[in-house]
């Protein structure tokens, strides 16, 4: 009798905890879904489409939100910050992924993806997982479309053919193409930039491209705190701020802001380069990536399809090119997260299910967009008119290979990334974490004065480059630059020295 109550007891209990596993499992939950930049004009009908799918398949509905592309940095940093519940957020080593990841803003994803999301775990190759690791532990899922975006110059080629004016193929050619630009098209300016918020300062984004023309540094931006390193020499380090190289170069600027190449009023601008060249403001655009160039000729040829645009990427001048790192856009869990579970098996639909997968891409097929010849992706109407254009939710992270399709123009990038495959070399240098928390205050001021000094310097808007250059390196210097110098470069030489660089 008791051994006959005892098992009863047991299957009572059994049943009990499958119910409350069952019940678990069934309640339904909203996501809290984070991605960056500005919402297309359908994101609330994609929104709708998309919960019809995860209300039936996990019992759930997922709110996008997008911070727009206004102060989006503070923004990012405000939503890991403020304990608001997040159960996904994009990721990028633009976006300070390792230092967030280093901090504990978002939780370690080694043993969650292969409980929960065990498809998109096998989908995810091995070395895309290592290479995300910080101190060991994995906290965004990488995206794992292969690609290339750094930089080179798209310009009005029907311009330069009208003008007899030279292929802007090396910093000598690209100042006589402006130039021409400048004396002949009296309603187009020659060029225009935007100034970018980096995490060791501000700078003018015009200069940062033209860099990556004249320097081979392990990055296009240098290292940080003006240091810089080229690629094959990575421990050599030394100090571009400051050197006789940074005095020509800003000469270089200030000659070409005096020609009019650029507006003046370029630092207040809200335009950004590559919509005022679509729209016919400027001829070139001197830091565009592939995919840019291909959105720009396809948002142009629809209400102006007598132009002509070509590009050249600066990698076709250098012969140096990397393709980007697993870090460069990803998706972490952060810590505030109330429903991982939910959420790691919704982000494996959205990468392996086509129907997640093409509606969060490329909207809703027959309103938004058409599929050509079996292959290509047809945008339905122009862009005023689109509701929801190619990757307008920014979801570069979701790409999956096998599902994407392109407008029939991209052909032209998949020329330029088997181009850039005879330059490429693996960039083996994003994986550093900077810990500055022992000259937090100092990188700090360096910050505002790169604002306030260095950016009019490199947009050419100063009356005197060796007075401007003088000022800015005293008022750096001032602000701790060396101690911060030194202590940037030793936590840089021990990396190199432990990944045998």
């Amino acid at each position: 009798m008791r051994k006959k109550l005892f098992l009863l007891l047991c299957c009572l209990l059994i049943i009990i905890s499958s119910l409350i596993f069952v019940s678990c499992k069934a309640k339904k939950v909203e996501l809290i879904f984070w991605m960056l930049g500005n919402p297309p004009k359908d994101i609330e009908l994609i929104n709708e489409e998309l919960n019809k799918l995860t209300l039936k398949d996990l019992n759930c509905t997922v709110k996008i939100n997008m911070t727009t592309w206004t102060d989006w940095a503070n923004k990012y940093k405000l939503l890991l910050s403020s304990g608001q519940p997040i159960d996904l957020i994009f990721t990028a080593d633009w976006v300070d992924y390792n230092q967030y990841a280093e901090k504990g803003a978002y939780k370690a994803l080694d043993d969650l993806v292969p409980k929960y999301a065990p498809k998109l775990n096998k989908f995810v190759p091995k070395e895309m997982w290592d290479a995300v690791r910080i101190n060991g532990n994995i906290y965004t899922i990488p995206a794992t479309w292969k690609e290339y975006v750094e930089e080179g110059i798209c310009y009005r080629e029907d311009l330069r053919k009208k003008h007899n004016l030279p292929v802007p193929d090396s910093l000598e050619n690209i100042e006589a193409y402006l130039e021409g630009i400048k004396k002949n098209e009296t309603d187009i300016i020659p060029t225009s930039s935007e100034i970018y918020q980096m995490r060791h300062g501000t700078e003018f984004t015009l200069f940062m491209s033209l860099r990556q023309l004249l320097y081979k540094h392990v990055d296009k931006n240098g290292l940080a705190y003006g240091l810089v390193a080229d690629y094959d020499n990575p421990t050599e380090v030394r100090s571009y701020w400051g050197s006789e190289d940074m005095l020509k170069d800003m000469k270089t600027m200030k000659r070409w802001a005096d020609k009019g190449f650029w507006s003046r009023s370029v630092l207040s601008q809200q335009v950004t380069p590559k919509d005022m060249i679509t729209e016919g403001s400027i001829a070139a655009d001197l830091g565009i990536n592939p995919v840019k160039y291909t959105d720009i000729i396809q948002r142009a040829k629809a209400g102006h399809p007598d132009w002509e645009f070509a590009y050249i990427p600066y990698c076709r001048i250098t012969k140096l090119v990397r393709p980007v790192h697993p870090t460069h856009n990803g998706f972490a869990v952060p810590i505030s997260s109330k429903n991982t579970e939910r959420a790691l098996k919704f982000y494996e639909k959205l990468v392996l299910d086509k129907r997640y997968n093409w509606l969060t891409e490329y909207g809703i097929e027959g309103k938004h967009f058409e599929v050509v010849d079996n292959k290509y992706y047809k945008m339905i109407g122009t862009a005023e008119e689109n509701g929801f254009q190619r990757e307008s939710l920014c979801g570069w992270a979701w790409r999956n290979p096998e599902y994407q399709i392109f407008d029939k123009s991209f052909d032209v990038v998949l020329e330029l990334f088997e181009e850039m495959d005879q330059y490429s070399k693996p960039d083996i240098f994003s994986s550093f974490v900077e810990n500055y928390t022992p000259y937090q205050a100092e990188r700090a001021a360096i910050y505002q004065i790169t604002a306030q000094y260095l950016v009019p310097m490199q947009a050419g808007l100063v009356d005197d480059v060796d007075k401007a250059m003088k000022q800015f390196m005293d008022k750096i210097k001032a602000a701790g630059l060396e101690k911060v110098q030194n202590g940037y470069k030793e936590q840089w030489l021990k990396y190199c020295e432990e990944h045998g660089l």
